[in-house]
């Protein structure tokens, strides 16, 4: 038989590669939720945004000095550091306090959330007697914790251009309660050498070794010793080695709790576990760190979000003094692209967060990466737990990536992640704050070429395309609210709800600020006014919150104190840092949470653990599963018979623990 000409075969190539391509493009549009079904499920959520206050006498600007060799690329190196927690700082029983970096002034401020009451005047935290050169140096974030053990929750400061500082609030036996705070309320304790120059941009609590304290986990950017932010500097600095591979990042490090003392010139130490993370893991550029059991022994499981490559899991076999831990990844399908698999992805993770998918009672992983049309189309992660939580004792970590099917995974370009109900239905929504630099001149196309480029060239400054200021990449982009429809994927319904408006955001805190079972939220913004978003939902549904306490001091609890209500102004506690409740429901589905010490990029939200029952039967009594590490490191299990809405637990323990 005679070949066709040319004209013929070429023809029949392009409809082959049409009856290729249609069938996929088909696949790749998001299906569209029927109009009825999407108002139904916004009329659940409705929110009120209110701008956290400015400090009088505050001078702003819109960027900050760099090193003279990244002078070209000053906008992107200027993307970072929008970030805001949300807790009980003053000890009135609720997280109406807010802690944010302002990066418009490079301060850290604290002040009541808005709307909570003017119990005290904004302030911002001062670090005197200790140095912090303002030239070259910039707070990053600011995560709560009770880090000396005295029932005060103080506040860890993370920066660009030297160590974290330890803010330690003291107390004052002729303050009122609640306190009164002020700048005066804090003292500034270092928690490593001053002179290191470290680039933190994620820092997390977690009992590591489970000793019963909470140990920190750092994650560093840039290269230690950098001068990222000297604009008086000379020599080069240096960017990633890699777009996809980069491992020439700063030191991600694991500093153990090591003693305290409260009073009026409290302290803490910190010694850092070296030698524990492997230089594999360490070096990666890491944007977040999320802490949690994921295996049931209540030794957090640790994953860092690394731009420009893997991101790492680490499975926990530490013993108390002797932090151990091994990389787990995730095992190839046929049909599943190595980007996909768990620790062998080549994205840019910058948020993670964690939470039920799947209703197994298991906590999922959900990562931000990079997912922009017609820009850098990666995807977002959903890693969804097989349940087979045995495979990690090998290695292998028991995850798969279920984004694209649940409706996760094309978002924007986009920071923290979070996993949380606000309409108390015991389904989480899916959140996360998007937006890298908003200007007038669309830069992707040199974002292209720099990306497509050798990554020999990359590392030098010099090799890059300008980034200044109004220059624009993904600036105007809303960040998603996603909920979850009866076809079992989620829907972003953030315009209808009135979270439309475009904002370049870093990090997301969640708190129920006024106790009234609604989840609130804060949002760190870059460069722009923060802001708060108290829940105005208009059918509030029932819940289950729990204030989970260690008690402090030298006192032992042989049995768990439980309180209805919020703790009072007189208790004393330190939130139980990695304890985990659960809900057992009637067909089988667990409705669990943890005390988290800090996960994600730049957003912390605050300790108390917030499920929603409006899935449970309203007759029905609740065993409410809890374990926890006590003081001493020892683990107890114990079931509680407990009514919907708010209780205090001090959870036991004992003086020897067995």
């Amino acid at each position: 038989m005679p070949a066709a000409p040319g004209p013929v075969r070429r023809r029949a190539r392009q409809i082959a590669a049409i009856a290729l391509v249609l069938p996929l493009g088909l696949l790749a549009r998001r299906p569209a939720l029927p109009a009825a079904e999407r108002a139904r499920l916004a009329a659940r959520f409705r929110f009120e945004r209110t701008e956290l206050p400015d400090l009088p006498g505050s001078t702003y600007r819109v960027s900050r000095p760099v090193h003279p060799s990244l002078a070209r690329i000053a906008g992107w190196i200027n993307t970072l550091g929008g970030a805001v927690a949300l807790n009980d700082l003053d000890r009135d029983g609720l997280p109406n306090d807010v802690c944010w970096v302002e990066t418009r002034s490079d301060r850290v401020v604290v002040a009541p959330v808005p709307g909570t009451g003017e119990r005290y005047p904004p302030f911002a935290l001062d670090p005197s007697p200790l140095a912090v050169d303002p030239a070259t140096t910039a707070p990053m974030g600011c995560v709560p914790c009770d880090m000396n053990e005295d029932g005060l929750v103080d506040l860890l400061v993370y920066y660009w251009g030297r160590p974290p500082i330890a803010f330690l609030c003291v107390e004052d036996a002729a303050s009122p309660r609640p306190f009164a705070l002020s700048a005066r309320s804090y003292a500034a304790v270092e928690i490593d050498d001053p002179s290191q120059r470290w680039y933190t941009n994620a820092a997390t609590f977690a009992d590591v070794d489970g000793d019963g304290h909470a140990d920190l986990i750092l994650g560093n950017y840039f290269q230690d010793g950098a001068r990222i932010l000297d604009a008086n500097a000379g020599g080069t600095e240096e960017m990633q080695d890699s777009m996809t591979r980069a491992l020439n990042g700063g030191r991600d490090r694991i500093l153990l709790w090591a003693g305290a003392s409260p009073g009026p010139s409290p302290s803490v130490r910190f010694v850092e576990a070296r030698g524990v993370l492997d230089d594999s893991v360490a070096l990666g550029w890491t944007l977040a760190i999320g802490a949690a059991d994921l295996d049931g022994d209540l030794l957090p499981e640790i994953y860092f979000a690394n731009d420009f490559g893997p991101d790492r899991l680490l499975h926990n076999r530490s013993t108390p003094g002797r932090p151990a831990f091994a990389v787990l990844s995730g095992e190839r399908g046929f049909t599943t692209p190595a980007s996909k698999v768990l620790g062998h992805d080549s994205f840019k993770g910058m948020g993670v967060d964690f939470g039920d998918l799947n209703g197994d009672g298991i906590p999922d992983i959900y990562v931000s990466n990079i997912t922009t049309e017609y820009g850098l189309q990666e995807s977002q992660f959903a890693w969804v737990s097989t349940g087979d939580a045995g495979a990690m004792a090998k290695g292998v970590a028991p995850y798969v990536d279920a984004s694209e099917e649940l409706g996760l995974s094309r978002s924007g370009w986009a920071w923290d992640a979070r996993l949380a109900d606000f309409d108390d239905d015991g389904v989480p929504e899916a959140m996360q704050a998007l937006g890298f630099l908003k200007g007038s001149v669309d830069r992707w196309p040199e974002l292209h070429e720099i990306a497509m480029g050798n990554d020999q060239l990359l590392r030098h400054p010099s090799s890059w395309h300008r980034f200044a200021e109004g220059d624009d990449l993904s600036g105007r982009t809303p960040s998603p609210f996603f909920v979850r429809a009866g076809d079992g994927r989620y829907y972003d319904l953030a315009r209808e709800i009135g979270l439309g408006d475009p904002h370049v955001s870093r990090g997301i805190a969640l708190a129920d600020v006024d106790g009234d079972g609604r989840l609130d939220f804060a949002v760190g913004n870059q460069w722009e006014p923060s802001a708060f978003y108290r829940n105005r939902a208009p059918r509030p549904g029932r819940f289950l919150g729990l204030h989970l306490l260690l008690p402090v001091g030298a006192g032992a609890v042989e049995r768990t104190l439980v309180a209805d209500g919020h703790p009072g102004p007189g208790s004393r506690g330190r939130a139980a840092i990695g304890a985990r409740a659960a809900v057992r429901l009637p067909d089988g589905r667990r409705i669990a949470g943890a005390v988290d010490g800090g996960s994600g990029h730049s957003g912390k939200r605050s300790h108390e653990v917030l499920l929603g029952l409006d899935a449970f039967p309203p007759d029905r009594p609740l065993d409410v599963d809890v374990a926890w590490r006590d003081v001493r490191g020892s683990v107890h299990r114990e079931t509680f018979a407990l009514k919907p809405g708010w209780h205090t637990l001090v959870l036991a323990s004992p003086r020897s623990s067995g």
